[in-house]
């Protein structure tokens, strides 16, 4: 999948759509077994061992969308429209993962997968606390 995903050819182009109707249909934030890029994955630090997991996330993408003014003011002012995001969607989805599992560190995060609407990306975490996790000398800079 590695070689496929670098050249990019058209039968993973047409493997990644038809994961992503599937991903639709999932909640935003849904756990994964393995990763879906494996090689990406354990370059950026993931190990197939207890203590660690992945997690999907989706983040929809375009500006912020801010919730109108109530009081009266003229249409340039109001600040609704044109607003961008200060972060990365990618930041977005790290931090709404790291919200979801309080007791797990953020090791990493990847791109999945965007289409006009959503961007997906697979987040590492780590437990810190796990022993598996302490005895790994990648991982072992993450303290309880």
């Amino acid at each position: 999948m590695g070689r496929n995903w670098r050249k990019q050819r058209q039968s993973m182009k047409m493997m990644m759509r038809q994961l992503a109707f599937q991903w639709r249909r999932e909640p935003a934030i849904q756990r994964v077994e393995s990763p879906t890029r494996p090689e990406r994955a354990r370059r950026l630090g993931y190990k197939a061992k207890e203590g660690f997991i992945v997690v999907r996330a989706r983040v929809r993408e375009g500006g912020a969308r801010k919730t109108r003014p109530r009081s009266g003011r003229r249409q340039k002012a109001m600040g609704v429209s044109k607003i961008k995001w200060a972060k990365s969607l990618k930041q977005i989805a790290e931090e709404r993962v790291a919200r979801r599992y309080p007791n797990m560190e953020v090791l990493n995060s990847y791109y999945l997968w965007a289409d006009g609407v959503y961007y997906w990306a697979e987040v590492l975490l780590v437990d810190p606390s796990h022993p598996a996790v302490a005895s790994t000398n990648s991982a072992r800079w993450i303290k309880a």
